[in-house]
């Protein structure tokens, strides 16, 4: 067994009862090629939350300053994530994460680049646009819908890829690309919460 799969069987038995997960439209998910997955943010355990739920391994760009602790920045490397500098302008996250996609992986972002205070969606930032008319990934929006308390029910709810095509023909600016990445998620917010604790 990898360390990923350890990882990812230990805090599912953590993690699934405490927060009841319901994981929504995991069939979306294509089985193979590269795939960006790009998701709504409220939480520090959303990262953890959508490794054990998506049916495959993720390489998440995570906040460079994580990976400062010798011990947690070695876990994360292990678990596939890897830095970025803030505002995801950083080049050779860039780099890594075209690489990721391109060598048929799952590649996760949270667009917003930091949790909301709100729990209401904010606006994407363009390195998820930029990643998604770069390469010929299909991109699917996630939703994370609930609030994290004990024993509340957290939805996680994978949409339909993105028809990106006419967008990438039209060679539509990465902030376009974000824009229309985000509308897909709110949709899936839009669509779900009825019945959550969100």
């Amino acid at each position: 067994m990898s360390f990923y799969q350890f990882a990812k069987t230990a805090v599912s038995v953590l993690l699934f009862p405490v927060y009841r997960i319901q994981v929504i439209g995991k069939e979306n998910i294509p089985k193979e090629g590269g795939v960006l997955l790009c998701s709504n943010h409220i939480s520090n355990l959303d990262p953890p939350v959508v490794g054990i739920t998506c049916p495959r391994p993720i390489s998440f760009m995570a906040k460079a300053e994580l990976f400062d602790s010798p011990i947690f920045g070695k876990i994360l490397k292990k678990v596939n994530a890897f830095p970025v500098k803030r505002g995801m302008s950083d080049r050779e996250a860039l780099r890594t994460g075209l690489k990721a996609l391109k060598d048929g992986h799952v590649l996760g972002l949270f667009p917003e680049g930091t949790r909301s205070k709100t729990g209401e969606l904010g606006k994407g930032l363009a390195g998820a646009g930029f990643f998604a008319m770069r390469t010929d990934a299909k991109v699917i929006p996630c939703a994370i819908i609930g609030h994290y308390k004990f024993m509340n029910r957290i939805k996680v709810v994978y949409g339909e890829a993105i028809d990106f095509k006419e967008l990438r023909e039209n060679k539509v600016s990465a902030e376009e690309a974000t824009d229309f990445i985000m509308s897909a998620i709110q949709e899936l917010i839009d669509t779900h919460k009825h019945g959550s604790n969100a």
